[in-house]
C-alpha cells in the first residue's frame, strides 16, 4: 500500500511540535513534505477540511490486543503491543510475526517479554527479539518480584539500549486484590490492596534502573506517592518516564460502588485524591504518555461477580475523546495532548512518526474536536465493548485518517 499521488490537506489547523498553525499540509511518497503557508502544488489531490484539526496519528503505547477497526476509529495508526499474548512474545519468531501482522494499514511495534513465559525468573532472548523487530522490553501484566532477576534484565537492556516497560505493583502486597484499600472497598466487601503497593514497586525499580543506567518506563502510575517518586527520579536526571490511561484521570473508585465489572481494572481505580494527583502530573509534565490500555474482555470474563471478573477495558475508541476532556477542562492545551498521545510514544519506540514534521511518516488524523457523540459499548468496533465510559456523552471524533499518506476507511 503506497501513496499514489501527493495530497494537500487545506484549510485546517495543523498541530505541530511548535504549536498550532494554519495552512496546508502536503503528503508525498508516504511522508510529510511540508506544513504551513505553502500553497498546494500542481497535481496534488486537494482535501479541504473546513477548519478541523490536522494532527499526527495517535501511537498507543502498551495495548494487549489489536482491533484494527477500533484503532482506526480512534485515530490510532500505530500501537506498541504488550507481550501478554497466547503464546507470549518471548521468542524471536513470535515477535517477527507480530511486527509484520498489521501492515500495511496499521503498524504494530511488539514489546518483547522480559522473561521466559512472563514468569519473572529466566531472562528471555532479548537481543534476538530486538533483531526480530521488538521496540522495547516489558514485564507484562505482572511485576518481577525477584530483584536479582530485575537487575539482570535492566543491565541487559542497558547494553542493548532498549527501554524496559514495567508494571508497577508489588505482587506480594496485591495478591488477589481487585480494589484499592479504602472506604469504598471496605463498604463493598471487595478484596483490596493498599495503594502503597504501587509506590513500593516504583521505588525498587527506580533504584535498580539507576544502578543499571537503563531507560525505564512505568506503563501506568496512578497514585500521588508513585508520581512523586517518578518526579524525583526525573529531577535527579534519571531516564524514567511513565504513562496512564484515561480511566485513572476520569474515574475514581466510586465508579465501582455498583459492582460494574467494566470498572474492574489493573491497577484498580484509586481514590479521588489520587485521581486529582494524576491530573496534576499530566499538567506538570510528570506523566509522559496517555495510552488506551486496550484490553477488550468478552462477557465470559466480565459477566461475573466483581471479584471474579478479569481486569481490562476496551480503550482504543475513547482514548482521543477522553484526552480532549483535559483540554476542555483547561488541564492541558492541544499541543500537550498530542505530545502525550503521539510524540512521546514515538520517542519511546524510536520511530519517525508521532509529529507533523518534515520527513516523518505521513500518519495523519483529521479531527473535529467539538463533534458530540455518546459512547455505547454495544456499538463499539472492538471485539468487546467493555468500557467504563459506557453511556457517557463526549466530544471529539476522527473524520479522516491517513497511514503513510494513504486514506484509511473508517
Amino acid at each position: 500500500m503506497k501513496q499514489q499521488r501527493p495530497i494537500a490537506i487545506t484549510n485546517g489547523r495543523i498541530v505541530t511540535p511548535k504549536g498550532i498553525i494554519d495552512g496546508t499540509l502536503r503528503l508525498a511518497n508516504g511522508i510529510i513534505a511540508s506544513a504551513g503557508a505553502e500553497a498546494p502544488c500542481d497535481g496534488d489531490e486537494i482535501v479541504e477540511v473546513g477548519g478541523k484539526l490536522i494532527a499526527p496519528g495517535l501511537i498507543d503505547f502498551g495495548v494487549f490486543a489489536i482491533d484494527k477497526p477500533a484503532f482506526h476509529f480512534g485515530g490510532i495508526t500505530r500501537a506498541a503491543l504488550m507481550p501478554d499474548q497466547s503464546p507470549p512474545l518471548d521468542l524471536p519468531s513470535r515477535v517477527s510475526y507480530i511486527a509484520k501482522s498489521g501492515k500495511p494499514d496499521f503498524w504494530i511495534h511488539p514489546l518483547a517479554a522480559a522473561t521466559r513465559g512472563l514468569e519473572g525468573r529466566e531472562i528471555a532472548e532479548i537481543a534476538l527479539m530486538r533483531e526480530a523487530g521488538a521496540r522495547g522490553i516489558a514485564t507484562g501484566r505482572q511485576w518481577i518480584a525477584d530483584s536479582g532477576a530485575m537487575l539482570r534484565l535492566l543491565q541487559y537492556a542497558a547494553m542493548l539500549d532498549m527501554i524496559v516497560v514495567s508494571h508497577a505493583e508489588d505482587a506480594a502486597l496485591v495478591g488477589s486484590a481487585v480494589a484499592t484499600a479504602g472506604e469504598v472497598a471496605t463498604r463493598r466487601g471487595l478484596p483490596s490492596a493498599p495503594a502503597e503497593a504501587e509506590a513500593i514497586a516504583i521505588a525498587r525499580d527506580i533504584s535498580l534502573a539507576r544502578m543499571a543506567g537503563t531507560k525505564l518506563h512505568f506503563r501506568q502510575v496512578t497514585t500521588r506517592a508513585g508520581l512523586d517518586l517518578v518526579r524525583q527520579a526525573k529531577d535527579a536526571g534519571q531516564r524514567v518516564t511513565c504513562g496512564v490511561t484515561p480511566a485513572h484521570f476520569m474515574l475514581s473508585d466510586l465508579a465501582t460502588v455498583d459492582f460494574r465489572t467494566f470498572a474492574r481494572l489493573s491497577p484498580p481505580l484509586r481514590s479521588e485524591a489520587d485521581r486529582q494527583a494524576v491530573r496534576e502530573a499530566i499538567a506538570d509534565g510528570t506523566i509522559d504518555v496517555i495510552a488506551s490500555g486496550h484490553d477488550p474482555r468478552g462477557p465470559e470474563d466480565k459477566r461475573l461477580p466483581f471479584a471474579d471478573a478479569e481486569p481490562g477495558m476496551a480503550g482504543a475508541e475513547t482514548l482521543l475523546a477522553m484526552t480532549l476532556t483535559l483540554v476542555r477542562d483547561g488541564v492541558i492545551d492541544i499541543g500537550r495532548a498530542f505530545e502525550l498521545l503521539a510524540r512521546n510514544p514515538a520517542a519511546l519506540l524510536g520511530v519517525e512518526a508521532g509529529a507533523i514534521a518534515g520527513g516523518h511518516e505521513a500518519d495523519i488524523a483529521i479531527i473535529d474536536p467539538d463533534k458530540p457523540w455518546i459512547i455505547q459499548s454495544a456499538r463499539m468496533e472492538a471485539t468487546a465493548g467493555n468500557t467504563p465510559f459506557d453511556g457517557q456523552p463526549t466530544q471529539g471524533r476522527v473524520s479522516a485518517l491517513y497511514k503513510g499518506g494513504v486514506p484509511i476507511t473508517l
